[in-house]
């Protein structure tokens, strides 16, 4: 697993068992990354949450990319450690916890720039995660079924061969 843009470019990162997680392909990082670029412009002084860490390489990427903050949710110990130590190999710092994403969400009072929504696949817990986000400028949905968006509006939606990544933005009211 590598990171494939910004300051730690081609960096080489130890990678969670894939029986436990599914790292988001590098194709698809670059394409997720560029259209937050061109909704959001500069990631400099902006805050990203990546709920369901996985493997870690969203949260590494937008540190990569400019991004100030990051926050990561992880509920698998020794994946949280993977995550962690990564992190320590490239020296960035970034707030790690270790618990379940649906709860933590509970505790979550920031706004955040971006959030990004990964969750085991056919989990069942898109809908009570959507309705519990906390404040945000985009929410990048990776899924594989389609799903009820109807409460925030769609900038976009993209297939990659079955995984499809959905930006939403909140409702204006």
């Amino acid at each position: 697993m590598n990171i494939t843009g910004g300051k730690y470019n081609g960096r080489v990162l130890k990678a969670p068992d894939s029986s436990i997680v599914r790292p988001t392909l590098s194709k698809v990082r670059m394409s997720v990354f560029n259209v937050l670029y061109s909704q959001l412009g500069s990631f400099e002084n902006r805050r990203f949450l990546d709920l369901f860490a996985g493997s870690g390489i969203m949260g590494l990427e937008a540190l990569s990319r400019g991004f100030s903050e990051v926050t990561a949710v992880e509920r698998n110990k020794s994946v949280y450690t993977i995550i962690k130590s990564n992190y320590e190999k490239l020296n960035l710092s970034a707030k790690i916890i270790l618990g379940d994403s649906v709860k933590v969400l509970d505790r979550l009072t920031d706004k955040y720039d971006v959030i990004y929504i990964d969750p085991p696949y056919l989990s069942g817990i898109y809908e009570s995660v959507l309705k519990k986000l906390p404040l945000f400028d985009i929410a990048v949905v990776e899924h594989s079924i389609e799903l009820d968006f109807s409460d925030f509006e769609i900038v976009q939606s993209k297939n990659y061969g079955g995984k499809m990544i959905t930006y939403l933005k909140m409702k204006s009211c």
